[in-house]
C-alpha cells in the first residue's frame, strides 16, 4: 500500500478519537474549568508551578515520547505493517490516549499526586506501596534503557580516529547548547517576565543557531565521558525547580520535535513511497521466532499505550496544569501526537525494507532481522531503531531537495532530545515515589524524622535513583529494553485499574477502562511469565550472559507477583460496590 494512503487514514482516525472520545471521556469525567488546580492551591515555585498551556503540552508530549514511538513500530515491525498499524490506532484512541487523560485528571483531583497516592485513597495503603515499588522499578529501567539510548546518541571517538562519529558529535554539541539556551529562556520569561510569545520566537531561532553551531563544530567525547555527563546531568536537572530547566527546555524542544514530524509529514507526502515491508508476516513474525500475542503489545508500547506515561502526568504534568479544561488536550491530545509519530516510524521500516534505492543512502544491501535492526548480508546489525527512522526520514526528504547528511543530523537530534527530557523527567519521578513511599496519607514529608527524612530529602533520593539507574545503564540498551517493555505495559494495566477505582467510587462512569485493563493484564502477565521460562532455561543451559539472564528472571517474577497482589487488591475494590471516602 502506498505510505501517504496509510498516513493520511491514520491521521483521520487520530483526529476524529479526539473530536469525538476524547470529548466524551471529559464530559463523563466531570472536567471542570472552573475548579483549581494544584499548581495554583499548593504551588511552591520548585514542583507545583503553574505553565501555559502551549508549555506544558511541549513538557508532557517530549517527556512521555522517548524513543518509544521510534523503537517500538520499528521492533514490531517483524509481524507486517497491518497488525502494527491497528495496534497503533485503535490502542492509542481507546488504550493509550484515555489512559493518559485518566492519569493526569485523577491526579490533579488528589492534590498533584502520583498514581500511587489515588491507589491509597481509592484501594488502600498496602496497594499503594506495592504500586510504589512497582513504579520505582519500572523508573529505573527507564533510565537505564534512555540513558543507553542518549549516550549512543553522543558518544563518539576523538577527532580523526576510526571511531569517529560525526552525527553523534554534532548531536552532542547542540544538546548542550540547547540546555544553556533553556535555562536562558526560562530566566526572562518567568523571572523577568518576557512575554512568551516574543521570547518563543527569540528562542526558536536561538534553537536554529545552536544546531548550525553544533553542525560545524562537533564535540568528539568517549562513550564513558557521556556516561557519566549524562548522569551528573540528570541529577542536577531533577532537583532544580521545574522553571529552571524542565519547562523551558521542554516548551523549545516541542519545536525541534514538532518540526521532525512535520518534516517527516512533508516527506510522505513528497516521495508517497510504497511500503515494502509485507502487510502480514504471520503470528511468529519474519523470523518465525516470535508470537504475534503477547509480542506485539508489549513492543509497541509508546505510540499504543505505556504505563510510564500515568507517571509522567500524574507526577510532572499534574502539578503544572493551570486549568482542568487543558487536560483533555495535554492528556488525550499529547498521546495521539505520539500515536502519528509512532505510524510515521512504521512508514520508514516499510520504506526501507527490501527498498534498494533507499537502502543506497545508506551504502548497505539491508533487510530486517528478528530484533526489529537492519542487518547487513552477513548478518551483522547496520542500524539501531533510531538510525532507521532517521535514515528513512531524510530519505525522503532528499526527494524535495534537502542534505541527507543534514537532514540525518537533525533528526537524531531529534530523537535524543525526546530521551534526555524523557530521561530527568523519570528521573524526577523517581524522586517522587520514593518520597511518597515513605509519606502516609495526612502526612507532610516536611514533618517527617529519623531515616524517613534522610531517604526523603531530594537530593538523596535523587542520588540513590541516579546510582542504581547507571549501575543498569552499564548494561547497555539491548539487555534493559525487553525488561522495560513488559514492566511498562504491565504499570499501564495497574494504573488503569486504580483510575477505574476511583471513579467508581466517586460515581462516575469507569466502565471504558475494563476491557484495556484485562488485555493489557493478560498480555503482559503472559510475557513475563515467558521471559522468566525463556531466561531460567538459559540459565540451566550455561547461558554465557548470566548477569542479564539473571536480572531478567529476578524481575520478571518480582513484578508478576507485585501485579497480582495488586489485580486482587484492586478488583476487589471494583466489585465491592462499596462507597469510600474519596476526593473528587
Amino acid at each position: 500500500m502506498n505510505s501517504l494512503v496509510i498516513l493520511l487514514i491514520s491521521f483521520v482516525v487520530l483526529v476524529c478519537g479526539y473530536l469525538f472520545y476524547g470529548k466524551w471521556l471529559a464530559k463523563e469525567w466531570g472536567v471542570d474549568p472552573s475548579r483549581e488546580t494544584p499548581a495554583h492551591t499548593m504551588s511552591d515555585g520548585l514542583d507545583y508551578c503553574p505553565a501555559k498551556a502551549p508549555v506544558l503540552l511541549g513538557h508532557h508530549f517530549a517527556s512521555i515520547a522517548g524513543a518509544g514511538p521510534i523503537n517500538g513500530p520499528i521492533q514490531a515491525a517483524v509481524f507486517g505493517w497491518l497488525p502494527v498499524l491497528l495496534w497503533i490506532l485503535v490502542g492509542g484512541v481507546f488504550f493509550g490516549a484515555t489512559h493518559d487523560f485518566a492519569a493526569l485528571f485523577s491526579s490533579i483531583r488528589h492534590e498533584g499526586k502520583s498514581i500511587g497516592h489515588v491507589i491509597e485513597v481509592n484501594i488502600g495503603r498496602r496497594g499503594k506501596k506495592l504500586f510504589l515499588v512497582f513504579a520505582y522499578l519500572t523508573l529505573l529501567l527507564v533510565v537505564a534503557a534512555f540513558g543507553s539510548i542518549v549516550v549512543g546518541t553522543f558518544a563518539s571517538g576523538p577527532a580523526g580516529s576510526d571511531t569517529m562519529n560525526v552525527a553523534n558529535g554534532r548531536t552532542a554539541c547542540i544538546s548542550m547548547l540547547f540546555i544553556v539556551l533553556a535555562v536562558l529562556f526560562g530566566f526572562f520569561v518567568y523571572r523577568r517576565n518576557a512575554p512568551l510569545g516574543v521570547s518563543t520566537v527569540i528562542g526558536v531561532a536561538a534553537l536554529v543557531l545552536c544546531i548550525v553551531l553544533g553542525y560545524n563544530f562537533p564535540v568528539y567525547m568517549s562513550k564513558t565521558f557521556w556516561d557519566f555527563f549524562v548522569l551528573a546531568y540528570i541529577l542536577v536537572a531533577s532537583v532544580t525547580p521545574v522553571w529552571i530547566l524542565l519547562q523551558p527546555r521542554d516548551y523549545l524542544n516541542s519545536f525541534l520535535l514538532y518540526g521532525m514530524i512535520v518534516l517527516a509529514f512533508v516527506g510522505i507526502i513528497v516521495a508517497h513511497p510504497s511500503m515494502a515491508l509485507p502487510a502480514t508476516t504471520g503470528f511468529g513474525g519474519i523470523n518465525g521466532n516470535s508470537q504475534l500475542f503477547p509480542v506485539l503489545f508489549i513492543t509497541v508500547a509508546c505510540g499504543a499505550i505505556s504505563g510510564f506515561h500515568s507517571l509522567v502526568g500524574s507526577g510532572t504534568t499534574a502539578k503544572q496544569l493551570d486549568n482542568e479544561k487543558d487536560a483533555m488536550a495535554i492528556g488525550y491530545g499529547g498521546m495521539l501526537i505520539e500515536c502519528g509519530l509512532a505510524v510515521i516510524s512504521l512508514i520508514c521500516m516499510g520504506v526501507l525494507f527490501a527498498n534498494s534505492d533507499a537502502l543506497a543512502s545508506v551504502g548497505s544491501s539491508l533487510t530486517l532481522a528478528g530484533s526489529g535492526m537492519l542487518m547487513t548480508a552477513d548478518g551483522a546489525a547496520a542500524a539501531s531503531p533510531t538510525a532507521v527512522f532517521a535514515t528513512g526520514v531524510a530519505y525522503m526528504l532528499t526527494k524535495i531537495g534537502l542534505p541527507y547528511d543534514v537532514m540525518y543530523s537533525v533528526l537524531i537530534l531529534s530523537v535524543s532530545a525526546f530521551c534526555l527530557t524523557s530521561l530527568d523527567t523519570a528521573t524526577r519521578l523517581a524522586r517522587y515515589m520514593l518520597q511518597e513511599f515513605f509519606v502516609d496519607e495526612g502526612e507532610d514529608v516536611k514533618n517527617l524524622t529519623g531515616f524517613k527524612k534522610f531517604i526523603s530529602n531530594p537530593f538523596i533520593s535523587t542520588v540513590i535513583t541516579v546510582i542504581l539507574g547507571g549501575i543498569l545503564m552499564s548494561g547497555g540498551y539491548t539487555k534493559i529494553w525487553p525488561l522495560f517493555g513488559a514492566a511498562n505495559q504491565l504499570l499501564a494495566a495497574l494504573a488503569l485499574l486504580a483510575c477505574a477505582a476511583w471513579l467508581g467510587n466517586v460515581g462516575k462512569n469507569n466502565k471504558m477502562f475494563y476491557i484495556p485493563m484485562v488485555f493489557m493484564l493478560l498480555a503482559t502477565l503472559t510475557s513475563l511469565v515467558i521471559t522468566f521460562k525463556t531466561k531460567l532455561g538459559s540459565l540451566m543451559a550455561g547461558s554465557q550472559s548470566v548477569g542479564a539472564d539473571v536480572l531478567q528472571v529476578v524481575f520478571s517474577a518480582v513484578l508478576f507477583i507485585l501485579a497480582i497482589v495488586l489485580v486482587i487488591e484492586g478488583f476487589r475494590t471494583l466489585s465491592s460496590k462499596k462507597p469510600t471516602e474519596t476526593r473528587k
